[in-house]
């Protein structure tokens, strides 16, 4: 499994445009080859947080995901929103079980 956290931040005027663009393309990620799960959250103690975590079967889906329109049209809206530069940590996981 691989599994990528973004955090963005905006002024919190502009969070709600990013939530919604993100919330708009999250049915068409979420039908992409190897995505298990697409989630995006507002921090409920900074107002210009979001965090989106994304779960991929393997790197080679997320790759599929990162060249994708869905991905470019999300950049082309949240990039000039963000106040800062977005942090993307990514991980190799293996799922132990689900409860």
């Amino acid at each position: 499994m691989f599994i990528a956290v973004l955090d963005l931040h905006t002024t919190p005027a502009d969070r709600s445009a990013a939530l919604a663009q993100l919330d708009g393309e999250r049915d068409e990620i979420r039908a992409m080859p190897g995505n298990v799960a697409f989630r995006v959250y507002a921090a409920r103690d900074d107002e210009s947080a979001v965090t989106v975590v994304h779960e991929w079967a393997d790197e080679p889906s997320f790759a599929g995901y990162l060249s994708s329109e869905a991905f470019a049209r999300s950049g082309a809206v949240l990039r000039p929103l963000m106040t800062e530069p977005p942090v993307s940590r990514r991980f190799r996981a293996d799922l132990v079980e689900t409860v």
